[in-house]
């Protein structure tokens, strides 16, 4: 899910790891390449892996590698979400000890860890070969720093939640294109001044960033292991969404207001706002913060620029490493791949754990594209959100200290996210700020 919302203080932990570009040190385990053979034979040897992940309910997706693999015990420990644990992880690499042997990565914050290498280059052994298994878009999340360096578990491609009440009562329908997003805006909000087609959260800078990718912005170039690149000025992408949200934010048709709290819980349940554009993760949370809204919302794809062309970005979504510290490496490696990869886990981590899967198997099955989903009655969500993977633009790559850049998001564009606020001026402050730590990271800043 895409709740990584940072302060500056636990960025600045985390850039510890940073500086120079250096690495932490590799742990007892070392860095070194073995044959895909040994990772197979290693589910046949005795071996105790922990494994780092805040994801409700995987338990009893591993609960069936155990099965599986009798010899192969895997701790689940949960050492805090997101943020949390990447603080705890970083301590942990750089100290030299402590770490897992397997940690979930959101996808924002695996270049961090990757070009400082604390994490093992899984190409080094062999699960390269998976790439067909798996959403290009979710694939090239994970093959950074000239390296592969997680794989794929979850996806969240962006799509649009609407209330189908909201809209009915208007006589709209959901809106297909960007100017079409514009005029329901104005319809709704002059039904109802409280009401508003959408929000924007001045402290979510993953939303903003997929909005800024789903515009079709590139702001983030990364070169080998030094060479950055961050261009918010001049990105036609994140100019577009700047000019967007600000023609939208001028005439006070989208509400500024933090998110994933009781308040904004209750106000989407009241239909404050009928629209939610998210990734596709989103359903299970919906029945669990808002179950009184069981058949009052629909799935629609993104709006477009042009009819017909369809465009989304990934919002949220995880990939699963293995740390240079685990002394089971091969084990480490053999489990992550059947994890992420085996028809049976993604399958559990689907149904029983709620994720959206990363992987083909699901995404081009068609049982899995035509299932109802009971908090959608009469609607078939998994066919927008697969159509809306496929869309996915490619090419999308983030810095590697997003983490950083994510949280002094609310400092800069977060303040211009309301009524009179200059967004392209923001966005060039935030990029200044971007600069700026990059340069004191020892990173070439173009």
């Amino acid at each position: 899910m895409n709740r990584s919302l940072l302060t500056a203080a636990t960025a600045a932990v985390l850039a510890l790891g940073l500086t120079a570009c250096g690495g932490s040190g590799t742990g007892t385990g070392g860095s070194s390449k073995a044959d895909p053979a040994a990772v197979r034979e290693a589910l046949d040897k005795p071996a105790d892996i922990t494994f780092w992940t805040w994801v409700p309910n995987i338990d009893k997706t591993v609960a069936l590698f155990e099965k599986k693999y009798p010899k192969i015990h895997v701790k689940v420990v949960n050492a805090g979400q997101s943020e949390a644990q990447y603080t705890k992880l970083q301590a942990a690499l750089k100290a030299g000890k402590g770490a897992p042997d397997v940690a979930q990565i959101e996808y924002f914050a695996l270049p961090q860890f990757a070009i400082t290498k604390q994490l093992v280059d899984l190409a080094d052994y062999g699960v390269t070969g998976l790439k067909d298994k798996f959403a290009a878009s979710a694939w090239s999340q994970v093959n950074v720093a000239g390296g592969m360096y997680g794989i794929p578990q979850d996806t969240g491609p962006m799509a649009m939640f609407y209330r189908k009440d909201v809209l009915a009562g208007l006589g709209a329908t959901p809106p297909k294109t960007w100017d079409e997003f514009n005029a329901l805006a104005k319809k709704i909000h002059a039904a109802d001044p409280d009401n508003y087609i959408t929000y924007t959260d001045p402290g979510d800078a993953g939303t903003g960033n997929s909005m800024i990718w789903q515009s079709g912005g590139f702001p983030y170039k990364v070169t080998g292991t030094t060479g950055v690149a961050a261009d918010l000025k001049g990105d036609p992408g994140a100019q577009k969404w700047a000019g967007t949200y600000g023609s939208l934010l001028k005439d006070k048709l989208i509400d500024t207001t933090p998110s994933w709290n009781d308040a904004w819980w209750k106000s989407m349940a009241a239909g404050k706002y009928a629209i939610w554009m998210t990734g596709a993760w989103a359903p299970a949370v919906m029945e669990q913060n808002m179950p009184q809204s069981k058949g009052q919302w629909d799935v629609a794809p993104m709006p477009q620029t042009t009819a017909g062309t369809p465009a989304s970005a990934e919002n949220g979504g995880s990939s699963v490493a293995v740390t240079t510290q685990s002394a089971n490496k091969a084990a480490s490696v053999a489990f992550a791949q059947w994890l992420d990869s085996d028809p049976e886990a993604v399958t559990s981590l689907n149904k029983d754990v709620g994720l959206f899967p990363a992987t083909k198997v699901l995404l081009d099955d068609p049982s899995f594209r035509s299932a109802t989903v009971p908090y959608f009655p009469g609607s078939k969500p998994n066919e927008v959100f697969a159509q809306m993977s496929q869309a996915v633009r490619p090419g999308w790559q983030y810095l590697p200290f997003q983490v950083y850049a994510n949280s002094v998001y609310k400092d800069s564009v977060g303040q211009a996210l309301k009524p009179g606020g200059d967004l392209p001026a923001a966005l060039s402050a935030w990029q200044d700020r971007i600069t700026t730590f990059g340069k004191e990271q020892g990173f070439t800043m173009k």
